[in-house]
C-alpha cells in the first residue's frame, strides 16, 4: 500500500489519474474488505465524480490539492455530505445522507482527498471494540479472531489492511490511539481545537485520523488544522508545517518520563516490557533525558463513567431509545450501559466533576517538572472481536482501569497525544506506545515518532502489494 504522499504527489505530477488510483482502491476493498468488515456503507460513484473531476483540473493546469486523489474512509460518527452517518446503530440505519461535511472531511475533501465510504463505528462511540447489531463484528487484519479496537476501529482495519492510506477517527478516551496500537499504525489525538468541529462545546473528544507514517499524519494535520468560525475552541494556526517539523525539529534534552501504570492501572506484563524497551530506545535515539519519576494521577474511570452515564441515559430517553427499545441496542452497548449504571450508584456528580478537575492539576504539575509522558498505549494486546467487556486482565480485575487507562489524561487535559507502534508479543499482536506532551505541542509529539519510524520502521504482513 502506497502512502498519503507517494500517491498525492503522484497524482500532482500526471504519472496517473485520480480515478486510476480510485479504481485500483475498489478493487482492493472487495478484495480485502469481507473479512475484515471495515467499510460498512460505499459511494463509488460519488468518489469516481469527485475523481473525475480532479482529473480534469489537473488537465487545466489548476493544482489540485496535497492530497490529490488519495482515497479514505470516513469514520461513521463523522459526516460526509452524501452519504450516512449512522453511528453504528440500528436506530439510525433510516438517516438521510448528509448535506454538508464535518468541518474536517471539508478540508480533506478540499485538499484533493477522496472520501469512498464510511467506516464502521463502535455504537454512538461507545466502546473499545467494534461490534454492532448494525453491521456485525469489525476484525483486526493481524488476527481475524481479535478486534481491531474502537470506537475508530473500521478506521484502523481499513488502513492496517491496505485498502486505503488513511482514515478519520475521533478520540474521546482513546478511541484513535488504543486501535492505532491494536493495528500497528501511527495514531494522533491532537490538540483540543486544533482541528475544528461542527461548533458546540465539547469537553474530551476531537478528530483525527489513522496512518501508517508519521508524514502522513503530519500532511493530513496541515490540511485540517487552524481556526474555523463555527467552532469556538478551534485554535489559531501554527507559524510552520508539521511535515516539515517532523524532519527538523530539535528534541534533544526534553524531560521524558516512562509510567508503567500510573499507579492504578492493571496492564499485561508483556505490554509493559514492550512498551518499556520502544521508551528507552526513543529516548537515546532522540537524546531526551530520561527521568526516573513516579507519576501516580487520580484515576477518573469512575468518574467518567459516571458523568458519561448521566448524559447517555438523558440521550436516549430522548431520542426513545431508552428504556422501551434497550433490547434493539447492541449487546456491547447493553453491557455498557449496564456497567455505567451500576458506576453511578452512589456516585455524586459534583464529587465527580472534582476528581476530573484534580486530575487537571496532577497533569499541570507534572508537565511543569516534564516535558513528555510515555506509556504502554493500552493495558492489554487486542482481544477477542466479539468479546463482550474487558474486566480481567493478566488473571487480576482491572474493572477499576479498563483497556484504556492511559487515554483519558489526554483528553480531560487537552493534550496532544500519539500512539506508535512499539512492537509484537509473542503471539504476533500489535503493542503501541503512547506519548504525551506538553499542550499545543503537537510538533513534538510528531517529531519523536518520526525519529522513532526511523529507529525502527515497521512494515505489515499484507496490503503491500496492488
Amino acid at each position: 500500500m502506497e502512502s498519503v504522499i507517494e500517491i498525492a504527489e503522484s497524482v500532482r505530477r500526471g504519472e496517473r489519474t485520480a480515478t486510476e488510483v480510485l479504481r485500483q482502491t475498489f478493487e482492493r476493498l472487495q478484495r480485502l474488505n469481507g473479512p475484515i468488515n471495515a467499510f460498512v456503507i460505499l459511494d463509488e460513484a460519488g468518489a469516481l465524480e469527485i475523481a473525475g473531476e480532479l482529473d480534469r483540473r489537473i488537465a487545466r493546469g489548476e493544482d489540485p490539492g496535497p492530497l490529490a486523489g488519495v482515497p479514505f474512509g470516513v469514520k461513521d460518527l463523522e459526516d460526509c455530505r452524501g452519504m450516512q452517518t449512522t453511528q453504528g446503530s440500528v436506530f439510525l440505519l433510516d438517516t438521510p445522507p448528509a448535506a454538508e461535511d464535518s468541518p474536517h472531511v471539508e478540508r480533506l475533501r478540499a485538499a484533493g482527498a477522496v472520501p469512498i465510504g464510511k467506516t464502521a463505528a463502535s455504537e454512538f462511540g461507545m466502546d473499545g471494540a467494534t461490534y454492532t447489531r448494525a453491521y456485525g463484528v469489525t476484525r483486526n487484519p493481524w488476527n481475524l479472531a481479535m478486534t481491531p479496537g474502537g470506537s475508530s476501529g473500521g478506521s484502523s482495519a481499513a488502513v492496517a489492511a491496505g485498502i486505503v492510506p488513511f482514515a478519520t477517527s475521533t478520540d474521546g478516551g482513546g478511541s484513535t490511539r488504543e486501535p492505532a496500537a491494536f493495528t500497528s499504525l501511527i495514531g494522533l489525538k491532537p490538540s483540543h481545537g486544533r482541528i475544528p468541529k461542527n461548533g458546540g462545546f465539547s469537553n474530551w473528544s476531537v478528530h483525527g485520523v489513522l496512518t501508517r507514517t508519521v508524514a502522513d499524519t503530519a500532511r493530513c494535520l496541515d490540511v485540517t488544522a487552524g481556526p474555523d468560525d463555527r467552532d469556538r475552541q478551534s485554535l489559531p494556526p501554527v507559524s510552520y508545517r508539521y511535515e516539515d517539523v517532523i524532519e527538523t525539529l530539535d528534541v534533544r534534552g526534553l524531560r521524558a518520563v516512562f509510567s508503567p501504570d500510573h499507579g492504578y492501572a492493571v496492564v499485561d506484563p508483556e505490554v509493559i516490557e514492550i512498551a518499556r524497551a520502544a521508551a528507552r530506545r526513543l529516548i537515546a535515539a532522540a537524546g531526551l533525558e530520561y527521568v526516573d519519576e513516579l507519576f501516580h494521577p487520580t484515576n477518573v474511570l469512575r468518574d467518567w463513567g459516571a458523568i458519561g452515564m448521566a448524559n447517555i441515559e438523558a440521550e436516549f430517553t430522548e431520542k426513545g431509545m431508552l428504556p422501551d427499545r434497550f433490547d434493539d441496542l447492541a449487546p456491547k452497548t447493553q453491557w455498557l450501559l449496564k456497567r455505567l449504571r451500576e458506576r453511578m450508584s452512589g456516585v455524586n456528580l459534583k464529587e465527580s466533576w472534582n476528581r476530573i478537575y484534580q486530575l487537571e492539576r496532577d497533569a499541570a504539575k507534572f508537565f511543569r517538572r516534564n516535558d513528555l509522558l510515555m506509556s504502554p498505549a493500552t493495558a492489554c494486546p487486542p482481544y477477542p472481536a466479539d468479546q463482550v467487556g474487558v474486566e480481567v486482565i493478566d488473571g487480576r480485575d482491572a474493572s477499576e482501569s479498563g483497556v484504556e487507562p492511559f487515554g483519558m489524561l489526554a483528553n480531560v487535559c487537552w493534550n496532544p497525544s500519539i500512539s506508535i507502534p512499539a512492537g509484537l508479543t509473542k503471539s504476533g499482536l500489535p503493542v503501541g506506545l503512547q506519548i504525551t506532551v506538553r499542550r499545543h505541542r503537537d510538533d513534538i509529539a510528531l517529531r519523536l515518532a518520526r525519529i522513532w519510524e526511523r529507529t525502527q520502521p515497521w512494515r505489515y504482513p499484507w496490503g503491500d502489494a496492488d
